[in-house]
C-alpha cells in the first residue's frame, strides 16, 4: 500500500510515531533496489525516522539513506527537498544535505515497504565534518555561528511556499501546550512532571499575549546541534552545514532561533547567558521585532518542555530506540537550564542583547517620594559606603575578610555618620570569592542602610501593605513594590492588607540595625538581593534605585562604561593589543588575584611583572613615602641609588660589578648590545631564532619571534645573524640530539670571523622563556660563550623574564647553565610592576661606553625607582619567594604532568620553578601545534576564573609565570580548572 501523496501529518491524530524498524542489511537492499546505489549501511540515530550512513567499497562515505516515518506523506518529503534545494542555491556558503539525483535529474526517492508500513526513502548528500552533538563546550564563536546560520535559513525560507508545509508537528511550538498536555503523563517523576507542566503553562500564557504579532513563515525548525555540521578540522568547531529537513513546516519565524538556542543548553559549562552571542548574530542577519524578542525565551522554555515530554514518550513506545533513550538526560538538562532564571529576566537580557532602541533593558525609575522613607534623616546625614573595586577601604585584601561590610559600616558610624548606605547596582567586591569557577552574585538590586541612631520607617506615599511580618514589610509604591527587610526582632507598625498614607509609621528601627531597601516591579518574580553580573541587566530591569527614598541622587550609570574599549581604540594605538576579544575590565589586583569591576576574581597565571604579587603593601608604602619626599633624575646625589646598585651587584658573580639603571627590558637589552659592540669594537651580533628581546631598535633587531613579527627573519638588519633555536622538544634536533645545536651555532660564529666580521655579541635568553620555558641543552651556553669570546665578542644574557628567582633553583637563568655572562640584562620583576630595568657588567666593559659618548636615563634609577627596587629585593628575601617558586612550582609541575598522562593534546610540560610552559599538540609524533585549541582553551579558562595566555612561535604553549607568591591552593585551582576545561572541550585520551 502506497502512502497518500497529498496526506500530511497531524500529530494529534497519531497514537505514536515509532521510527521505522529497518536493519542495516535491509537498508543496503533498499538503496540498491530502489535508489541505484550499492553500499554498506551503518545505522545512525534518529527520533522518528531511520537513518543510515552508506559507505562505498573503499569505505568512504557515499550518501545518507533516510527512511521517513511512515506517518509522513510524499508531499511533505517533497517540501523538505525543495526547501533544502532553495537554501543550497541561495546560500552557497552553506553546505546543505540536498537529495541526490539520478542521471536524468530525478530525485533518488522511492516509496518502500517497512515493518511499520510504506515509507518514503531517499538518498541525501553526505556532509563531512561531524555534528555539534555531544556535551562539548561551545565557544562564543560557535554559538554565534549557530545563530548566523539560523538567521540565513530564516531569511531564505521567508517566501517559500509548498503544500507539504501544511502539517501539524509535535515539534511545532504553535502546538506546544497541547503536546505537553498529551505527553506529560510519560514523565514518571511527579516533581519533574509538575515542573514541566508549570513552566509550560507560564510560557504559553505569555506567548498567547504575543502570538498575533509573531510572523509566520516556512521554517526548518530543527537547526540543533544534531543537525548543524561543522566545517572539517575547525577549532573551535564552526558549523557551515545543515542536515535533516524533516521538520520543515510553517510556524512562527522566531521559532527558528528558539530551537537552536535550546539545543545548546545541555553542553558542558553552558548557561543561558552564554546563548546571547547567537541571539545577536541571528538579529544581525534577520532582525527580530520587539514582540519576537519578548517571545524568544518563552519559546525556548516550551521547546525544552516538549523535548522532555516527547523524549519520555518516544522511549516508552519505541523501546529499541537507543537514540531516544540516550537523549533523556540531556533533554532534562536543557529544561533545567531553560528555567533556571525567571522568564522576564531572560527576556530582558535578550532585548538588551539585540539593542532595541524602543525597549532597552534598563532599570526602572523610582517616583519622587512624598515623604522620605526614614523620618528625620537627611541626605547629608548619610555616608555612602563604597564596596566596589575602586574602594580604598578594600585595599590589602580587605575584600576577602568575613563581615567586611558590617565592619566598614560600623567604622563609619563610629566616625560620626548618622547612617551608612550602599550603592544600588554597583558590584560589591566584598562578595567576591578568591578562587571560583563561576561568577558570584555581586550586583545588588537594592541598598543596605546601617543606622547610627533610632529611626522610624514611614510610608513614602499612599499605598497598600502587601505583607507585614517580623523582619519584613512590603507595600505598594505607585506601580512598584517597596520591600523593607530588617532583623526579625523588628516588628512592623502596620498589618498585612492595611492601607497606609504618606508619612504613616511602618516600623520603628533601633540604632545599630541594618536595613535593606528594594523597589521592584509589581508582579515580577522575587528578586534576590544580589545577582550575578552576567544576569544583572535582566534583574535590574525589574527593579529601581531606592536612593531617592532617602533623598539621595540616582546613579546615572549603573551599567558601567560599555564603550570603554571603543574609547581605547579611538586614542590608543591598536597595535598595543589587549588580552581577549571581550576582556573583563580589571581595576584591582591583590597577590595572585586580578579583580574586575563586575566583582569577579581571576587567578593570575601570566604576570611575571609582579613577582611579589599585586598591590604589595611594602612596595606601595615605600613608593608613597619616597614620592612624598623626592623624585628626580639620577644625576642628583642621593643614597637610594647607591644602595640599590650595591645590592644588585652583590647578586651577580665576579666580574659583574657595575650597574646601569633603565626603565624596561627593551631598554636594558638595547643598552646591553651597545655596551658589547662598544667594548668589542665589532658590530655584528649573533642571536637565537624564536626569541623576543624588546621593541627598541636594537632589541627588536635581534628579536626573531614570528608571533611578535611574522617577517622577523626576513627583516633583520645586516648586522644580525641568527642561529637555530636550541629547542630540544620541537626544534630540528630533539632529545639527546640537542647537543648538536651548540656546534652548529659555533660554526656560524666561526664563519663570521673567517669572513672578517667577527661577532661583537651573542645574545640569548638563558632559559628559553619565549618558547614556553624550555631549558637550553646542558652546556649550550658554555660552548657558545667560549666561541664568541674566542673571536673578541661578549656574551649578553637576557634575564628579563627568568631572572630574580623565578626558576626556583636558580636566582639567575645563567646559573642553570653554569656560566657567567659578560653583560646581564634584567627588568620586569625588578620593580614589581614599577618601570625598572638594569644592565650589569664589568667595570672594564662599562668604562668603554665612554668611547661612544655618555649615558643618561631621566627616570632610570630615580629615587622612587631605587627605593622600589630595594623593597622588591627585601621582600623576595624576607618572604622566601624563590623558595616558594621551588615548592609551589614543583607541586604545580607534578599536577600538570599528571594531566599530560590523561590528555593526548598535552605534548610536554616545560620549565622550572614558576616559569612553566604547557605545550599543546595535535599529534605527539608529528608535534603539529594545537594553535587554535590553545586559543580556545585560554578563552574557556577565563570563563572559569583563570587568566592564562599562549606563547611561542605557534602560540600553542600556555605560559605559566604567575606572581611568585602564589600558593598551593591557587596552583591546585589552576590545575583543576585546566582539567575541567580540557574535558569540556573534548580533549580526552586520544592514543
Amino acid at each position: 500500500m502506497l502512502p497518500d501523496k497529498h496526506r500530511t501529518i497531524d500529530f494529534f491524530a497519531e497514537d505514536a510515531l515509532p521510527a521505522p524498524r529497518v536493519t542495516p542489511a535491509e537498508a543496503e537492499l533498499i538503496a540498491a533496489e530502489h535508489l541505484d546505489m550499492t553500499a554498506r549501511g551503518q545505522a545512525l540515530g534518529s527520533q522518528q525516522d531511520a537513518n543510515f550512513l552508506l559507505h562505498a567499497d573503499d569505505r568512504t562515505p557515499a550518501a545518507i539513506l533516510k527512511i521517513a516515518n511512515s506517518a509522513f506523506g510524499t508531499t511533505e518529503i517533497e517540501a523538505q527537498d525543495a526547501a533544502a534545494d532553495l537554501i543550497a542555491s541561495a546560500r552557497p556558503e552553506l553546505r546543505i544535505a540536498t537529495v541526490l539525483r539520478r542521471p536524468d535529474g530525478s530525485p533518488r526517492r522511492a516509496t518502500v515497504d517497512t515493518e511499520n508500513g510504506p515509507a518514503v526513502a531517499r538518498l541525501l548528500r553526505y556532509l563531512p565534518g561531524g555534528t555539534l552533538s555531544g556535551p562539548r563546550h561551545l565557544s562564543p564563536a560557535t554559538v554565534a555561528a549557530m545563530g548566523t546560520i539560523a538567521g540565513k535559513v530564516s531569511t531564505t525560507l521567508r517566501d517559500f511556499r509548498h503544500p507539504g508545509l501544511d502539517r501539524v508537528l509535535q515539534w511545532d511550538l504553535q502546538y506546544a501546550d497541547r503536546v505537553v498536555a498529551r505527553l506529560a503523563g510519560h514523565i514518571e517523576e511527579p516533581d519533574r512532571r509538575n515542573a514541566v507542566e508549570a513552566a509550560t503553562a507560564e510560557a504559553w500564557a505569555h506567548i498567547q499575549e504575543l502570538a498575533a504579532a509573531l510572523p509566520l513563515q516556512a521554517v526548518h525548525l530543527d537547526l540543533t546541534d544534531d543537525n548543524l555540521i561543522r566545517c572539517p578540522d575547525t577549532c573551535p568547531p564552526m558549523p557551515d552545514g545543515v542536515i535533516d529537513f524533516g521538520d520543515v513546516t510553517k510556524s512562527w519565524a522566531v521559532a527558528e532561533l528558539a530551537v537552536p538556542l535550546s539545543s545548546m543548553l545541555h553542553h558542558d559549562g553552558i548557561e543561558p547567558h552564554h546563548l546571547l552571542p547567537a541571539v545577536r548574530a541571528f538579529h544581525a542577519v534577520r532582525p527580530l521585532s520587539p514582540k519576537e524578542a519578548e517571545a524568544l525565551w518563552p519559546l525556548v522554555i516550551l521547546r525544552a518542555a516538549v523535548l522532555v515530554a516527547s523524549g519520555r514518550q518516544q522511549a516508552a513506545v519505541d523501546e529499541d530506540n537507543t537514540y531516544a533513550e540516550a537523549a533523556l538526560d540531556r533533554e532534562w538538562r536543557i529544561f533545567e537550564q531553560a528555567t533556571c532564571l525567571p522568564m522576564p529576566v531572560m527576556s530582558h537580557l535578550v532585548r538588551d542583547a539585540t539593542g532595541m532602541a524602543d525597549s532597552p533593558a534598563r532599570t526602572m525609575q523610582a517616583a519622587a517620594p512624598v515623604r522620605p522613607l526614614l523620618r528625620d534623616l537627611a541626605a547629608a546625614d548619610i555616608t555612602l559606603l563604597d564596596l566596589s573595586t575602586d574602594a580604598d577601604s578594600l585595599d590589602r585584601g580587605a575584600w576577602l575578610e568575613a563581615g567586611a561590610e558590617d565592619r566598614l559600616a560600623a567604622s563609619a558610624l563610629k566616625d560620626g555618620a548618622v547612617a551608612v548606605a550602599t550603592r544600588y547596582a554597583h558590584a560589591r567586591l566584598t562578595r567576591t570569592p578568591a578562587l571560583s569557577a563561576v561568577s558570584a552574585a555581586t550586583v545588588p538590586t537594592g541598598i543596605d542602610v546601617w543606622l547610627g541612631r533610632d529611626a522610624v520607617a514611614q510610608a513614602p506615599d499612599a499605598g497598600k501593605v502587601l505583607a507585614a511580618v517580623p523582619g519584613r514589610v512590603e507595600l505598594t509604591y505607585g506601580e512598584q513594590v517597596l520591600t523593607l527587610s530588617f532583623p526579625r526582632t523588628v516588628h512592623p507598625a502596620v498589618t498585612t492588607g492595611a492601607t497606609v498614607q504618606a508619612g504613616e509609621d511602618v516600623a520603628r528601627v533601633p540604632s545599630g540595625t541594618a536595613l535593606h531597601i528594594s523597589l521592584s516591579a509589581a508582579g515580577s518574580p522575587a528578586v534576590p538581593r544580589l545577582v550575578r553580573p552576567e544576569h544583572a541587566t535582566g534583574w535590574l530591569a525589574l527593579t529601581a534605585d531606592p536612593a531617592p527614598l532617602l533623598g539621595l541622587p540616582v546613579d546615572s550609570d549603573v551599567t558601567g562604561e560599555r564603550d570603554l574599549l571603543d574609547r581605547r581604540d579611538a586614542v590608543f594605538a591598536t597595535v598595543q593589543e589587549h588580552y581577549y576579544a571581550s576582556p573583563p575590565r580589571i581595576e584591582r589586583g591583590w597577590r595572585h588575584h586580578l579583580l574586575s569591576t563586575d566583582g569577579r576574581s581571576y587567578l593570575d597565571i601570566v604576570n611575571n611583572v609582579t613577582p611579589l604579587g599585586h598591590a604589595h603593601p611594602r612596595v606601595e608604602q615605600a613608593a608613597s613615602r619616597q614620592l612624598r619626599r623626592l623624585n628626580t633624575n639620577s644625576r642628583f646625589h642621593y643614597a637610594s641609588v647607591v644602595e640599590f646598585t650595591e645590592r644588585l651587584a652583590t647578586l651577580l658573580p665576579d666580574p659583574l660589578d657595575t650597574v646601569f639603571l633603565v626603565n624596561s627590558g627593551s631598554e636594558a637589552v638595547d643598552l646591553g648590545l651597545r655596551l658589547a659592540i662598544g667594548a668589542s669594537g665589532q658590530h655584528d651580533v649573533v642571536a637565537l631564532r624564536e626569541a623576543y628581546h624588546g621593541w627598541t631598535y636594537a632589541s627588536d633587531a635581534v628579536s626573531t619571534s614570528l608571533q611578535d613579527n611574522p617577517n622577523a627573519l626576513a627583516t633583520r638588519p645586516g648586522w644580525v645573524h641568527t642561529v637555530d633555536s636550541p629547542n630540544s622538544y620541537r626544534g630540528r634536533h630533539r632529545g639527546t640530539d640537542a647537543t648538536r645545536y651548540a656546534p652548529e651555532a659555533i660554526a656560524v660564529i666561526d664563519e663570521l670571523a673567517d669572513s672578517g666580521r667577527p661577532a661583537g655579541a651573542f645574545i640569548s635568553e638563558t632559559f628559553y622563556g619565549n618558547a614556553g620555558g624550555v631549558a637550553l641543552p646542558d652546556g649550550y651556553l658554555a660552548e657558545v660563550y667560549a666561541a664568541v669570546r674566542r673571536h673578541g665578542g661578549l656574551a649578553v644574557a637576557d634575564e628579563v623574564q627568568v631572572g630574580y628567582g623565578r626558576l626556583g633553583h636558580w636566582f639567575w637563568g645563567f646559573e642553570q647553565q653554569q656560566v657567567v655572562p659578560d653583560i646581564v640584562c634584567v627588568a620586569k620583576a625588578m620593580g614589581n610592576g614599577h618601570p625598572l630595568g638594569a644592565v650589569i657588567t664589568s667595570r672594564a666593559v662599562a668604562d668603554r661606553y665612554r668611547d661612544q659618548g655618555y649615558f643618561f636615563a631621566s627616570t632610570g634609577g630615580s629615587p622612587v625607582s631605587s627605593i622600589v627596587g630595594l623593597t622588591v629585593l627585601d621582600a623576595l628575601r624576607d618572604e622566601d619567594l624563590q623558595g616558594n617558586a621551588v615548592r609551589v612550582g614543583s607541586h604545580l609541575k607534578r599536577r600538570l604532568e599528571a594531566l599530560a598522562d590523561r590528555y593526548g593534546i598535552i605534548g610536554a610540560v616545560h620549565g622550572s620553578g614558576l616559569y612553566l610552559g604547557l605545550e599543546l599538540v595535535r599529534d605527539r609524533s608529528t608535534l603539529e601545534p594545537a594553535t587554535d585549541e590553545t586559543a580556545e582553551l585560554c578563552d574557556r579558562m577565563l570563563d572559569l576564573g583563570v587568566v592564562v595566555q599562549p606563547t611561542g612561535d605557534h602560540l600553542s604553549i600556555l605560559k605559566i609565570k604567575p606572581p611568585l607568591c602564589i600558593d598551593t591552593a591557587a596552583a591546585d585551582f589552576f590545575a583543576d580548572m585546566l582539567d575541567l576545561a580540557l574535558t569540556q572541550l573534548g580533549h580526552g585520551r586520544t592514543w
